[in-house]
């Protein structure tokens, strides 16, 4: 199957670049190119990408701003935030808006093209430069109240979202509660559903923001 992919960039150069490197590859086609928010939100709603490659800072509509409103369609695209500025607004911001991904631009372009596959597929990627920080950060908030949704999860399905928020692999988590990991991948998929959750990322966040787990456990 074909990713369809849409790419957002104030600058030409950069959208030439990120065009080059996804279209190079046989199960990647770039629908279209957007060189501001505004534009990436009106291309994405007409032709419908399955990911946006969302550069955070641009004119008319900023990137974050631009994520929020495409997390609100129907289908909402997977949204990879790309910036060159390692400051944690900017990754805050862009998670909490409904980015799927994080990473910054000086990647090597391999990794970008394995990110574009990781949200097709319906999982969240953080870059591991900020994920630490992106952890410590939720850890030192006060949690929120644990909304209703929580008591839809079983006490195994507690157990999963808590080893998910420490950053654990399915194949980790299988080992540590001692079953297979299909069980874990289906844990994980009623999980999201049950909370109203688009990606694993979105998991590690949630379990923080609500108090599920420390950063020292």
């Amino acid at each position: 199957m074909t990713i369809r992919v849409l790419v957002a960039d104030d600058q030409e150069a950069v959208r030439d670049a990120l065009r080059s490197i996804l279209d190079g590859e046989p199960d990647i086609e770039v629908l279209d190119v957007a060189a501001n928010g505004a534009e990436a939100v009106r291309l994405a709603r007409w032709r419908r990408p399955d990911v946006v490659v969302m550069d955070l800072r641009m004119p008319h509509l900023d990137g974050i701003a631009a994520i929020r409103e495409l997390a609100g369609a129907q289908p909402a695209p997977r949204v990879l935030a790309l910036t060159t500025f390692d400051l944690d607004e900017y990754l805050f911001g862009a998670l909490q808006a409904g980015a799927a991904g994080f990473l910054l631009k000086d990647n090597e372009p391999d990794v970008l093209v394995a990110a574009v596959r990781e949200l097709h597929q319906g999982r969240g990627l953080i870059d591991p430069q900020v994920t630490g920080r992106l952890i410590s950060r939720f850890a030192a908030l006060s949690p929120n109240p644990a909304p209703p949704e929580l008591d839809r999860l079983t006490p195994r399905e507690h157990d999963v979202l808590r080893l998910v928020a420490r950053g654990m692999s399915n194949a980790e988590i299988a080992a540590a509660c001692t079953i297979e990991e299909g069980t874990v991948k289906t844990h994980v998929n009623r999980i999201l559903a049950k909370l109203g959750l688009r990606t694993r990322v979105h998991a590690v966040i949630y379990a923080y923001e609500h108090g599920l787990v420390q950063s020292d456990q």
